[in-house]
């Protein structure tokens, strides 16, 4: 007998705002948002999501939505989704829940995407301090190629995945997530600064009733302004699951998540076309709208069984997960190398951040002299399937990165050559990506090593 139709558990109306839809959003974790739907194990059903921006960033040649956008909206998720067995035994605190990926992909008439960076005194990135301005570039969707008229040149196949999905935590792991953070957002600025060459990004996004969405539950309430105060931002990964962006959680993977509360409530959003390992420009996957369908299994007991807490509770777990048999299949890649000095030539002792920010540096500056804008580069690696690994991370005192880019989804060889690239003004592959100003005065990063065209 065939199988059952597949249920529709959320769908999502494009025409409407994410606090418009039916079943409601949110954009926050928290253990008493109410599920919006329930699910047998071993039954397949679909999820319908909005971008991460809920519509907010348009199929436009213009980058000022993304310079102004709110970030404290972000992100918009469908569910939860509370887990029952056949018995109608929900999932219970100390189980796994098995969450396979059937399918997934866009949603239909709405078949394009958007790479962008932030500015750096609204959201910033990885290179903040090379790439201070707001920039965008616009994919459309061919089957599982993607292309871009901001970025010609260029075409690939996308390994679709959402980056966020997760179960609800508890009271107690989200008091744990909450007196972390605060810590590191209250006391982190004496020591913390990513790769420290960076300007400072919010070292944390703590709890904030601005651009909260919290689904059923009713706006004005006092059950709303309490549970707002207390939620989670969805930015960061964490013990249940949540924004790891991992690019392989895409058709067939499995990903095994923690059971913190009864039923699990189960929550996903922020889907990508497609991504590169790191997300390096922060709004850097290709984000759209799209579904997943899903199927989940309850093993009973699983986090003691499987997980080996990393830290002073046996909440202090992370999920694990199995990739699937379907991605992108290259056979040439050219691959760059970063080690933790930085570009004031400053040692630092087995810094992988740093390390991996050389990487990404010394990609962008080579590719670039194949008549691509740095900024093109820069959104490139951030969406494209590249690679990205800790080489080495025990050889005292240089940590070394690097990025694999694979060398088939240009339509030019940019392999070093003897007939060398044009030198001197050099042909620039037009048009470039949408650009807004920067209009802050925070110091920008220069390469004090200067240019030169030969040596």
């Amino acid at each position: 007998m065939a199988p059952p139709t597949t249920r529709l558990v959320s769908s999502i109306d494009l025409k409407k705002k994410p606090w418009q839809q039916n079943p409601p959003l949110h954009n926050r974790w928290h253990p008493h948002i109410l599920h919006v739907a329930t699910v047998n194990t071993g039954h397949v059903f679909r999820v319908e999501m909005v971008d991460w921006t809920g519509g907010a960033i348009r199929d436009d040649d213009s980058p000022l939505d993304v310079k102004s956008i709110d970030l404290s909206t972000v992100h918009y998720l469908s569910g939860p989704i509370r887990i029952v067995d056949d018995d109608g035994i929900p999932a219970k605190p100390g189980d796994l829940l098995a969450v396979e990926i059937c399918n997934l992909g866009p949603l239909p008439g709405d078949e394009w995407g958007f790479t962008a960076t932030f500015d750096r005194e609204n959201g910033g990135g990885f290179l903040t301090d090379h790439f201070p301005c707001a920039t965008k570039a616009i994919w459309y969707f061919e089957g599982i190629y993607a292309h871009s008229p901001q970025i010609p040149g260029v075409r690939f196949p996308g390994l679709t995945h959402p980056g966020i999905i997760g179960t609800a935590p508890s009271m107690e792991l989200l008091n744990i997530w909450n007196e972390r953070e605060r810590d590191i957002e209250e006391n982190g600025v004496k020591s913390f600064k990513l790769c420290e060459v960076l300007h400072t990004r919010p070292l944390a996004n703590l709890p904030s009733t601005n651009g909260c969405l919290l689904g059923k539950v009713e706006k004005g309430s006092s059950e709303w302004e309490r549970i707002a105060k207390e939620a989670a931002r969805t930015i960061p990964g964490r013990e249940n699951g949540g924004n790891c962006d991992i690019k392989n959680l895409s058709r067939g993977a499995k990903v095994y998540l923690p059971v913190f509360v009864e039923g699990a409530n189960l929550s996903t959003g922020d889907m990508h076309f497609s991504q590169g390992d790191g997300e390096v420009s922060f709004c850097g996957a290709i984000e759209m709208s799209g579904f997943l369908e899903l199927k989940c299994e309850i093993i009973r007991g699983g986090m003691k069984e499987y997980l080996t807490p990393m830290g002073p509770t046996p909440l202090h777990v992370n999920p694990i997960f199995e990739i699937g048999p379907v991605e992108p299949r290259f056979s040439e890649w050219l691959v760059f190398e970063g080690i933790s000095v930085d570009e004031s030539g400053r040692q630092h002792y087995l810094d992988a951040s740093v390390a991996y920010k050389r990487a990404v540096l010394n990609a962008i500056d080579y590719i670039s002299k194949f008549g691509y804008s740095k900024e093109q580069v820069y959104l490139l690696l951030s969406c494209i399937p590249c690679e990205g690994r800790i080489s080495g991370i025990v050889d005292a005192p240089n940590a070394v990165a690097t990025l694999a880019i694979p060398t088939a989804i240009f339509d030019q060889d940019i392999r070093p050559k003897n007939n060398k690239v044009p030198v001197g003004p050099r042909l620039m592959r037009k048009p470039d990506v949408f650009k807004c100003t920067y209009d802050g005065n925070l110091p920008i990063t220069k390469n004090p090593m200067p240019h030169h065209d030969s040596y």
